[in-house]
């Protein structure tokens, strides 16, 4: 007899910052082939982008599902979003952040939310600077994902008290 192990689940959320109404529906359809149930977002408009409105989706699935997320989100034009990842047992956390001008990026995260830079991405960044420092400055602000945090905290303020709901699905 065999007794099944719980599969292990972790959580995270889906914002996104700005998109055109239009696509709406082509979100919420990619969120929902993801999750592989119903989600409903609650769309409002971004105060900072007139033509265009944000929403919030709170999830809990297996872990790597922050990655197949913002995997499936990537390449809408006019988006700009983030998908975080909580850690869980034997898992980093990581966050993507995802506008227009600058693609995707991808930072794993510490249980309390910092970046987390690995070994060997510093040791990249060292030998591509080769002893310059404002060249490792400029590394390690691409490592860390400053452009994309620049561009994409005024989209945030603008997001403040917005509400988040939450999905569950444990199989």
């Amino acid at each position: 007899m065999s007794v099944a192990m719980p599969r292990a689940v972790t959580r995270g959320v889906v914002y996104i910052h700005s998109t055109p109404t239009a696509l709406c529906p082509h979100l919420t359809w990619a969120l929902e082939s993801i999750l592989e149930t119903p989600v409903r977002l609650e769309w409002t408009k971004q105060p900072i982008a007139p033509g265009m409105v944000r929403g919030e989706l709170a999830w809990t699935a297996e872990p790597g599902t922050g990655a197949r997320l913002a995997s499936a989100l990537r390449g809408w034009e006019h988006l700009r979003y983030e998908v975080t990842e909580e850690p869980s047992p034997g898992c980093d956390g990581s966050r993507w952040a995802h506008t227009p001008d600058l693609g995707i990026h991808h930072t794993w995260t510490s249980a309390s939310g910092d970046a987390v830079v690995n070994e060997d991405r510093l040791r990249s960044a060292l030998a591509a600077s080769a002893g310059d420092p404002e060249a490792f400055r400029v590394e390690m602000a691409d490592l860390l994902g400053t452009a994309w945090d620049q561009e994409l905290e005024p989209f945030r303020c603008a997001g403040d008290g917005a509400t988040v709901r939450w999905l569950h699905r444990v199989s």
